[in-house]
């Protein structure tokens, strides 16, 4: 299939010269227009690099799960508080709040194959200490705290450029393919690893879910080393100069494909992105489940969410409504898996959490990746990241205090009311600036409600 057309609107018309300084070397991003056949549904896998990464990266991402519900479940254990679950998620995402954009610059200035290869080896030193201290038996809540916030510095530097790393494996021709297929890896991870570590929970402990964490980084380094550099689409790094992050902050507000995504982001990530926070007080509290139920919780919001990214790569066109629409309507599902009667209807609620969750975040990725020309994206995108990572360091606390100290239903309705309640008005707004308006049209069943102009 031939490459599509590069997408030229996205920075023609939301730039504007006169406010934002563009960096010297940038570059038009291409985009798929027409709709793939199934049988490219990940298409961008046909690049051999990026096929290699994607095997390292579900790797990784599986055992990243496993270390992630071994080590809030271990704390939960360790202090009996769900407070101090969603403080060790608050020092594991406080980094990229404070100083996420320097991760951006990072990215922008030096090699991202090389930060990336640096940040796995940091991961796999830490998951090794984690495992050691578990199977010990020395293991206390303060170590767990402390390589959190360990494991979040490492976050901010390889974030950002994880995500510009895309690009240059695939080319501009399938990134939007790849940013699903990625999307896809981490979801099925999500859902496999959840699963895993509740079995080794309940059978052996934590620890040998953070030495399996170990491993993984090992297995990443070595996909990452085994690329072929000369097939990679490599692009040139940024100039120090001074007003860097300015520039990369001026240009996310000056465009309103990165500025809606990025303010909906906000929203989601301090109320609704927590929820692994909530599942544990869903499981030990409300429903008695153990270990295997919280895991099994979790897999459930990641099998809704693999059919999202599913589905997500088959989106033809780029727009803020998808975005607008994905955060309300995942806010909506938190909120009747709050009034659900029975384990089986939350956990029904759980997968379609899962599906508008995913739906949302692929449709703001692709949207700020494709917006953000080549030469400043990766400050673009930790400012992306630093609101969505960043904003879980405020609403782990947050969430986890309401569950424990008012009930765990009335933290999930919280959690979903109030990104639901922000998309409708931002919705609005939307609609506003559009003069748009919502019509019903009931000759067309395949389009009974449809936006269109006033």
């Amino acid at each position: 299939m031939p490459p599509p057309p590069p997408l030229q609107a996205a920075d023609a018309q939301h730039d504007h010269p006169a406010q934002v300084s563009l960096p010297p070397v940038t570059q038009p991003v291409g985009v798929v227009s027409e709709r793939l056949p199934w049988r490219h549904t990940f298409i961008s896998l046909k690049v051999r690099n990026f096929r290699i990464f994607a095997i390292g990266h579900f790797i990784a991402v599986v055992a990243l799960w496993m270390q992630r519900i071994a080590q809030d479940w271990l704390v939960l254990q360790l202090s009996g508080s769900v407070t101090a679950v969603g403080v060790t998620v608050a020092l594991q995402f406080l980094p990229s709040l404070l100083i996420g954009p320097w991760g951006g610059m990072m990215a922008d200035r030096f090699a991202k194959r090389k930060i990336l290869m640096l940040c796995q080896c940091a991961a796999a030193v830490l998951a090794a200490t984690l495992a050691s201290l578990a199977l010990t038996q020395r293991i206390e809540v303060w170590h767990v705290y402390t390589i959190a916030l360990a494991l979040g510095l490492v976050t901010v530097l390889d974030q950002p450029a994880r995500q510009v790393f895309v690009n240059e494996l695939v080319g501009p021709a399938y990134l939007r393919n790849a940013i699903s297929v990625n999307s896809t890896i981490f979801q099925l991870g999500g859902l496999i690893g959840p699963a895993v570590a509740g079995v080794l929970l309940s059978a052996v402990g934590a620890g040998w879910a953070f030495a399996a964490n170990a491993v993984a980084c090992c297995s990443t380094l070595t996909m990452l080393l085994v690329l072929r550099r000369d097939e990679l689409h490599l692009t040139l790094p940024a100039a120090k100069r001074k007003g860097m992050l300015r520039e990369g902050l001026r240009y996310a507000l000056a465009k309103p494909t990165i500025y809606w995504p990025w303010l909906m982001a906000g929203f989601v990530a301090v109320f609704a992105m927590s929820l692994p926070v909530l599942l544990a007080a869903f499981a030990d509290h409300v429903y008695h489940a153990g270990a295997g139920g919280y895991g099994l919780l979790n897999s459930l919001v990641a099998l809704g969410a693999l059919a999202g990214a599913i589905t997500s790569a088959r989106r033809r066109q780029l727009r803020l409504r998808p975005v607008v629409l994905g955060a309300g309507m995942y806010g909506l599902m938190l909120c009747l898996a709050a009034a659900a009667p029975s384990k089986e209807w939350f956990g029904a609620a759980m997968v379609l959490a899962g599906f508008w969750c995913l739906m949302f975040l692929t449709a703001a990725n692709q949207l700020v990746q494709v917006s953000a020309n080549m030469g400043i994206r990766g400050r673009v995108m930790s400012l992306y990241i630093m609101v969505l990572i960043g904003g879980q360091a405020i609403g782990g606390p947050l969430m986890g205090w309401l569950a424990e100290h008012l009930d765990p239903r009335t933290a999930i309705l919280v959690s979903g009311g109030v990104p639901a309640l922000a998309a409708a008005a931002v919705a609005v707004v939307l609609a506003r600036r559009g003069e748009l308006t919502l019509k019903v049209d009931l000759k067309d069943r395949r389009r009974l409600l449809r936006i269109a102009p006033a």
